[in-house]
């Protein structure tokens, strides 16, 4: 890693896997978000009584406000890589013979894309929790009281 022009490069291969897993993250938010906004309508009114399939409902937004926080952490851990390399390349120009500072920009780049991977593995194992909490609940999630309690009134 040479300075002969001034220029460093971002490493390829990881800003075209972050290209890749970017849009990725944003479908997992956009998801959650409608997933969120859909189960939110279909909370009743507020009664006394049978809020048994509410607190199922209200449950599964809390598990949704999760997965979007968490998402939203990833993107910030993608920004917080590009900052963090421009340090340690900013010390291999100003110290070109300390080889530890070369060793750590390759380091860095190691361990970025071990977190990319961890990300995507993410991902899916959220958008499986999602898809189980969701199906295991459907009903109560439709339905959160039972017609029983309306034929009470």
């Amino acid at each position: 890693m040479a300075l002969p022009n001034g220029r460093v490069h971002c490493n390829t291969p990881i800003c075209d896997l972050i290209k890749v897993v970017k849009p990725v993250i944003r479908a997992l938010v956009e998801d959650s978000n409608l997933l969120k906004m859909w189960i939110s309508f279909m909370i009743p009114k507020i009664e006394d009584g049978n809020n048994f399939g509410v607190s199922i409902q209200e449950d599964t937004l809390a598990e949704i406000q999760s997965v979007e926080t968490e998402a939203a952490a990833f993107f910030d851990q993608i920004s917080r890589y590009f900052v963090s390399r421009a340090k340690v390349v900013s010390k291999v120009a100003k110290y070109p013979h300390i080889d530890d500072y070369r060793r750590a920009v390759q380091e860095l780049d190691e361990k970025e894309f071990l977190s990319l991977w961890l990300v995507l593995s993410e991902v899916r194992n959220r958008y499986c929790s999602l898809h189980d909490i969701v199906i295991k609940n459907m009903e109560k999630l439709k339905k959160p009281r039972s017609s029983n309690a309306e034929s009470l009134y």
